[in-house]
């Protein structure tokens, strides 16, 4: 069943819908627990119940249903259970000795119904255990709340999933499970997750973490996302975390909690690209280059006098990524700056900056102080993410 997430799925007239993200199964004792069908992820994110009777066909890259698909978000009832995300990486019992829940195997028992007929168990530790796959009947504890429920064989069936849509996997969960399967995430990837989670779930999560692991999962968010999330925290927690977390990483920070949220410097990213003049085309394309950058970000190079961390020096212009592709790399990014665009200042509105991007069609505008330095750069997915209606990713209707 961990084979499923992700499958994409497809209606009869062989156009993709979208892709399998978890299988709703309701427990029933020492009986087969009985496939309800699947949870399906459609555009835009949203995700709906895909009856077991409409399915005509499971291959190995595709499933394929029948009929109408009821786009109405998807609620889990009290009496069903979702197979990957709640019952792997069990601790469950098999003739009396603890084993731990790898995968599922479901079966068709008859004509449009179908079961969890098999347990694939873990007995003993990670690397020295022996792997069994054994009868649901021969398997018990299943319906038992446990404490510490791993997370790893979880994280695999959806490892390869974007940040935003194993986010929106965790927010389905229950908040135990929620917690218990962000913890399980390295800090980079948990970053990343976070800020993609809606702002209580952000607190649910990191409220369970140990706050030297939270502080060093806040130094690999960005700057902007992790002020964000401070800003939900009581200001005592907010400040302890701040301390425990390296000078270098608090520091930019800090200078983003002074601004209120909804302008331009509570929205900027304090970490643009950027650039002295006598930099290359060539440095220049290396750094845009590199993959944690989003779009937005990469769209862009900031050209100043040194120091080039923010505060920068003097703020002379900026080097458009086009504009780069178009120049010999030995050019001198001193060269070819795009002085017409003017920087915004750090208490300019949400209205303002919105307003401004449009006008110029851009998709990021620096942010400079009153003595011309650059403090950050403000993108058009920032500006989105304040305008959006604040439960944006909780809602999908």
């Amino acid at each position: 069943m961990a084979r499923l997430a992700g499958l994409a799925v497809f209606d009869p007239a062989g156009d993709q819908i979208g892709r399998i993200r978890d299988v709703v199964v309701s427990l029933r004792g020492p009986l087969p627990p009985r496939v309800h069908g699947f949870v399906v992820e459609v555009q835009p994110r949203r995700r709906v119940f895909l009856p077991i009777t409409r399915i005509t066909s499971i291959e190995v890259g595709a499933v394929i249903f029948t009929g109408k698909l009821n786009v109405r978000r998807f609620e889990r009832r009290n009496a069903e259970t979702l197979a990957i995300g709640e019952m792997l990486d069990l601790g469950v019992q098999y003739k009396g000795e603890p084993v731990t829940v790898l995968d599922l195997a479901m079966e068709q028992a008859r004509p449009s119904e179908w079961q969890i007929a098999k347990v694939a168990v873990r007995r003993g530790t990670r690397r020295r255990g022996e792997t069994l796959v054994v009868d649901w009947d021969e398997v018990t504890g299943f319906g038992i709340t446990q404490k510490d429920q791993g997370a790893a064989n979880l994280l695999a069936a959806f490892e390869s999933m974007r940040p935003a849509d194993l986010a929106n996997m965790l927010h389905e969960l229950p908040g135990k499970r929620m917690a218990e399967v962000a913890a399980a995430l390295n800090d980079d990837r948990l970053a990343d997750v976070l800020e993609e989670l809606p702002e209580r779930d952000q607190v649910v999560v990191l409220s369970q973490l140990q706050k030297e692991r939270a502080a060093d999962v806040l130094e690999e968010m960005s700057p902007d996302d992790a002020a964000d999330l401070l800003q939900e925290l009581p200001s005592e927690q907010a400040e302890t975390l701040l301390r425990l977390m390296i000078p270098e990483e608090a520091a930019p920070v800090r200078r983003l909690l002074t601004y209120r949220e909804d302008t331009a410097g509570g929205m900027m990213t304090s970490e643009p690209v950027v650039l002295p003049p006598n930099a290359t085309v060539a440095e220049a394309l290396a750094h845009i280059r590199q993959r944690e950058l989003t779009p937005a970000v990469a769209a862009e190079v900031y050209v100043t006098r040194p120091p080039t961390e923010t505060p920068t020096g003097r703020f002379l212009g900026v080097a458009h990524f086009q504009r780069l592709l178009r120049e010999p790399p030995s050019t001198l990014l001193g060269a070819m700056i795009d002085i017409t665009l003017d920087p915004i200042r750090p208490e300019f509105s949400l209205r303002e900056v919105a307003s401004y991007m449009a006008t110029y069609n851009l998709v990021a505008i620096p942010v400079v102080d009153e003595l011309g330095r650059l403090l950050g750069a403000v993108t058009v997915d920032d500006v989105l993410d304040h305008m959006l209606p604040e439960d944006w990713r909780e809602r999908h209707d």
